[in-house]
This record gives C-alpha cells, sequence and structure tokens, in this order.
C-alpha cells in the first residue's frame, strides 16, 4: 500500500507543494484506482494482490456528507476483537480522505470483510484511547505508522462495530 498515494509525480505526502491541483489529481487517480481494486476484492473472495499482497482491505460503503450518494472505497482494516479498525490516512496527506467526512456526517455504514457484507456503526476515537489503538494498528501494519509521519494532522483511528 505504500506506494498508493503516489501516481503521476503527484506525492499527497509532501505537504509543502499539496495544493488543490494536487488535491484533485489524487482524487482523480483514486478514482480511476478504486472500480478495479473493488472488482478484484469481489471477484476473489475479498484478497486482493499486488501492493495489497499480505494486508486486509475491506470495502467501506457510505454515503457522502455533501452529494448524499453512496460510495464505496478499499481500506486496510485490523480486527480488534468483535470490531474492526481503520485509520483515515490518506497516505500521510495533510487533509482527510472524503470517506472520513461521510463517517462525520453518517456513522451507519456498510462493510464487506472478505465474503461477508454487514451493517455497522462508526466511531472516531480519541485521547488515549485512539493513541493506544493507533498502536496496535501500526503494530500489525508498520506502514500506517510511516504515513503519521508526513503529516502534521493526527492520523484519526476509527472503530467499525457491527450492527
Amino acid at each position: 500500500m505504500s506506494n498508493l498515494h503516489e501516481r503521476n509525480d503527484v506525492d499527497v505526502t509532501n505537504r509543502d507543494t499539496y495544493d488543490l491541483e494536487n488535491k484533485a489529481a489524487f482524487k482523480k487517480q483514486m478514482d480511476m484506482l478504486n472500480p478495479p481494486v473493488i472488482q478484484e476484492f469481489r471477484a476473489s473472495d475479498g484478497k486482493i494482490g499486488g501492493q495489497f499482497t499480505g494486508h486486509d482491505i475491506l470495502l467501506l460503503h457510505t454515503i457522502g456528507a455533501k452529494s448524499q450518494q453512496p460510495r464505496i472505497n478499499p481500506v486496510g482494516y485490523v480486527p480488534y476483537g468483535d470490531a474492526i479498525l481503520i485509520i483515515a490516512s490518506k497516505g500521510g496527506a495533510p487533509t482527510n480522505p472524503d470517506w472520513y467526512y461521510n463517517i462525520l456526517a453518517h456513522p451507519e455504514v456498510e462493510l464487506e470483510v472478505g465474503t461477508e457484507r454487514f451493517k455497522a456503526h462508526a466511531r472516531i476515537t480519541e485521547g488515549e484511547e485512539r493513541d493506544r489503538l493507533f498502536a496496535i494498528f501500526t503494530n500489525k501494519e508498520p506502514g500506517m505508522g510511516e504515513y503519521q509521519t508526513h503529516t502534521t494532522r493526527l492520523l484519526p483511528v476509527i472503530v467499525l462495530t457491527r450492527i
């Protein structure tokens, strides 16, 4: 997953050069990258190859905060007891991913994990809980800790609980 944020010479991790033009280019790249990833996820029972090999990926279904339209995003996750942890990293960009704002507006989401699809409640963590869960996540997925070093914003940790 480490090269996901670098395509066509757009480096969203460089907050000195990350401007609206780069933000638009990043969004365009994700709009092109996500459909084949979603297709592969569904065709292979939730397993994705290439740069995603060895990483747990889920499909996060949200409702757009502004558009009110359904959105689907592949997101890395870590199981946490009966819940699931995700992090709004956007590859260490200076801004949160759009899906984060969708969750803030509409915390009831739907998940595809492997071959299973179910509704969940998304809860943004804060303070000590956020720090503890971030450590748990980065222990399993160290690349996420690397993303934190690319930005001054605190990467949000979200707990997804089945409804």
